[in-house]
């Protein structure tokens, strides 16, 4: 059995550890349940009768949570956190409250944290930096900061940890855990595996509570986002820094959800929260590596507008294939493809394959189709995943570990957007994001996700490359040059040959509409039907209109929306027309198109003669039929006057003679 110590001092989540040492304390345990659950149900009550309540009784209800919270420990202190952040779940007057468990928990004594820095760095705080501040300027959940400053000169953040946090996270977590088994084991409803999501929750916990692993991650952040226009990452000092004393660099800043203060300082908040919100889908959906832990204490505006981050104790994963089923999730979502979405769950991990598929898509449908006159980018994400989460009651739905982190750090991000801009609308920034990656991204993953978009039933949908190109061009990273540069590399590859057939095939119907144009209108109707393709019959004006919009018509209808906001200068224009002309699959699908231009001209050619041959002998045919029927109704007469029936003779002499009736129009 582990001792006290290594479960006391854990340096990582041991759940086994954890359980082994905990099962023998069974009276600590439901101690620690009632210190938790009677005050949490007993405030919970009060706040479903509070409607009514005056605002001072409303005010003294939010004292009372947070310093509930704040009594539980850190565990739930983040759980505060984070709803600090959600105008749209709790009231302002809660918010204001909540807001204080970012960097205004009560602090522990300078004692304590000297000692800390004594036992870690090797000498006095005064001799290690040159300043120190006489109180923490700080508290968080999981420590807190001195400002002082490096014998270098440098200003600096010391931030040390609280005493004795690993046993009581670890209490916290077994208890929670063993609720979350019980759960899953009792009610059928409960499918996803929330012991699973909690010991994602508190390795992460485990790992932010050592400040050289925090250290650690600020430098990947840092390498990964740092050179991002309008963001910063503190830097770390090595030298200064522990296991429980991390020393970065001091940020001077701004709160991002303090509005006032932020336009005081002559910025706008709006914009600043695009480019969080641009970071962190780059996070997710670049290099899966991000943070989940934005709460608004971790934000700063800095003097110079930019957006620094701080805390990075709590920072998460996502894999190759997981962030590549996102962003074609997020695509089949917008186009409302949700037969590809149901499928995309399976790849994700919340679905298994042999799930009927023909139920789960109408439940899709009906939670992601927003009100009329509304476009899916407008949905609250916050509205959307809480609907998500009743279809994930009633059908089999399993929510992967990873997944939490990931809502956990969107839904604050949202939430913060929110308290910046209540019509903020995190999807309507991340599909332009999206389509961006999807139009410049080589990876074959991302390549097949394009095919898949634009293709379907073997048709070109250009409606969808024109929506991709018009929410690219609102997104901040959108470069038309590489645009058109990584398009037409990709169109002209050896990776893009299941295209060319289409290419070919879609050049081919623009030119033949085109010229059909300066047709005559009888010949242009006879020639469409079959010259053109499906969906167009013979003598359907309509129909040949419609295939015209949708090949050169699209073209270039694409090509002024390409331009929309930034022309391409003539010097431009030149080196990306020699590119395209001296690439030998340019020759080759202009030998292909003239070619299949060549071969159906003398299709229809003779075509044309054959069914004028067809037209006569048809017309020749019903000549014969009525001049018969016309015949036969003529009297006839003998040698000696009287009638009677025509000699056979005398009837081809008639014949011959053209004595026929007008047939189709024509004289005698």
């Amino acid at each position: 059995m582990p001792t006290t110590k290594s479960v006391f001092e854990l340096d990582r989540y041991d759940i086994e550890a954890i359980a082994q040492y905990y099962r023998n304390q069974p009276l600590r345990v439901w101690w620690r349940c009632i210190v938790i659950f009677v005050p949490l149900v007993w405030l919970l009550i009060r706040l479903r009768f509070s409607q009514k309540s005056s605002p001072t009784q409303l005010k003294k209800l939010a004292i009372e949570s947070r310093k509930l919270l704040t009594r539980l420990g850190p565990a739930f202190i983040k759980i505060g956190q984070a709803l600090s952040t959600r105008p749209d779940i709790v009231p302002p007057v809660f918010m204001d409250e909540l807001s204080e468990l970012q960097d205004q928990l009560p602090a522990f004594p300078n004692e304590i944290a000297f000692q800390f820095i004594r036992e870690a760095l090797g000498a006095e705080p005064l001799v290690v930096y040159a300043e120190i501040s006489e109180n923490p300027i700080a508290a968080a959940s999981l420590g807190q900061v001195y400002k002082g400053k490096l014998r270098s000169g440098e200003l600096v953040a010391i931030k040390v940890q609280r005493p004795d946090i690993a046993a009581g996270i670890a209490l916290d977590m077994y208890i929670l855990r063993g609720i979350a088994l019980w759960l899953r084991k009792t009610f059928k409803f409960v499918r996803s595996n929330l012991a699973a999501i909690l010991d994602e929750f508190a390795s992460r916990i485990f790992e932010e509570m050592d400040y050289t692993f925090e250290g650690h991650n600020a430098e990947k952040f840092a390498k990964y986002y740092g050179d991002l226009e309008g963001i910063y990452v503190p830097k770390i000092y090595w030298e200064y820094t522990a296991k429980r004393v991390l020393t970065m660099e001091w940020i001077e800043g701004i709160k991002l959800t303090n509005v006032e203060k932020v336009k005081a300082a002559g910025f706008d908040s709006r914009q600043i929260i695009e480019v969080g919100v641009q970071c962190s889908l780059k996070q997710l959906l670049d290099y899966g590596y991000f943070h989940a832990d934005p709460h608004p204490g971790n934000l700063l505006v800095m003097s110079d507008g930019k957006l620094a981050y701080l805390d990075f104790g709590m920072m998460s994963e996502v894999s190759a294939d997981q962030r590549f089923g996102l962003i074609e999730a997020i695509v089949h979502l917008v186009n409302r493809d949700f037969d590809a979405l149901s499928k995309d769950y399976v790849r994700l991990g919340f679905l298994t394959e042999d799930i009927d598929f023909a139920a789960i898509v109408p439940a899709l449908s009906s939670v992601f189709n927003p009100p009329e006159g509304q476009s899916l980018t407008q949905m609250d994400f916050k509205d959307m995943t809480d609907q998500l989460s009743q279809i994930m009651y009633d059908y089999p739905f399993q929510v992967p570990a990873y997944y939490a982190l990931i809502i956990r750090s969107l839904v604050t991000l949202e939430g913060i957007a929110f308290s910046v801009d209540p019509k903020f609308k995190v999807l309507a920034v991340a599909y332009p994001y999206v389509a961006n990656r999807l139009l410049n991204d080589s990876a074959p993953e991302l390549r097949a996700a394009l095919k898949d978009l634009l293709f379907r039933n073997g048709e070109f949908r250009w409606n969808r490359l024109e929506n991709l190109l018009t929410n690219a061009q609102t997104n901040p990273e959108y470069n038309l040059t590489g645009t058109l540069d990584k398009g037409i590399d990709f169109l002209l590859s050896d990776r893009s040959e299941f295209m060319h057939d289409r290419i070919i095939e879609e050049i081919v119907k623009g030119i033949e509409m085109e010229a059909s144009k300066r047709l005559p209108s009888t010949l242009r109707d006879s020639l469409i039907g079959k010259a053109v393709g499906s969906g167009t019959q013979s003598g359907n004006t309509n129909s040949g209109k419609e295939e015209s919009v949708s090949s050169l018509g699209y073209i270039a209808k694409l090509w002024n929306i390409l331009q929309k906001d930034q022309a391409i200068a003539p010097n431009e224009m030149l080196p990306l027309a020699t590119r395209i002309l001296s690439k030998p699959q340019t020759l080759a699908i202009g030998r292909d198109v003239m070619s299949k231009l060549a071969q159906r001209s003398i299709v229809r050619a003779v075509r044309q003669v054959l069914l004028k041959n067809e037209r006569n002998y048809q017309e020749l045919k019903q000549d014969q039929k009525l001049n018969q029927q016309y015949l036969d109704q003529l009297p006839t007469f003998n040698s000696s006057g009287n009638s009677g029936v025509r000699p056979k003779g005398e009837e081809r002499e008639l014949v011959g003679a053209g004595l026929r009736r007008p047939v189709n129009g024509r004289s005698w």
